[in-house]
């Protein structure tokens, strides 16, 4: 068998990730981004609006911790800030922390973040949308199966 150099074990690795596959490590990585606060959270740092910590609109926007929690209804403490360090881990936000009293921390998305955004930007677009149809479409199951 030849030696690979690591890129070329890289991009082997890379071509070998099929998440169909019980084993592939992707499944983790759908499982982490298909979680709703992981939605939320990416949804709301790279929504357009006020940027009231950060440059302008139309680029990624920080936010502070209370502004994420105020932003998203009905999340524990505990679920978000497990949820923002797990993003962090996996390198899709930043955690900055300004030398201030008392300390000011603001999450930003990352490139790598930003580009996940994009795509739940429309699933979370596309769910708003069609609520109602599947509304709909539950009440005419359910009519059907009880």
């Amino acid at each position: 068998m030849p030696t690979q150099t690591a890129a070329q074990q890289r991009a082997q690795a890379q071509a070998d990730y099929d998440a169909f596959m019980a084993g592939c490590p992707s499944r983790q990585l759908l499982d982490r981004i298909s979680d709703k606060w992981v939605t939320l959270i990416l949804a709301a740092l790279g929504s357009d609006g006020p940027h009231p910590v950060g440059d302008c609109a139309g680029e990624p926007r920080a936010m502070r911790y209370s502004e994420l929690s105020r932003r998203l209804a009905g999340v524990s403490q505990k679920m978000l800030t497990q949820t923002l360090r797990s993003l962090e881990r996996d390198g899709l936000l930043t955690r900055t922390v300004a030398p201030t009293v008392p300390a000011t921390v603001t999450y930003e998305l990352t490139d790598l973040g930003l580009s996940l955004h994009h795509v739940i930007r429309g699933i979370k677009t596309w769910a708003e949308a069609h609520m109602d149809e599947v509304h709909a479409h539950r009440e005419q199951y359910d009519r059907r199966a009880g």
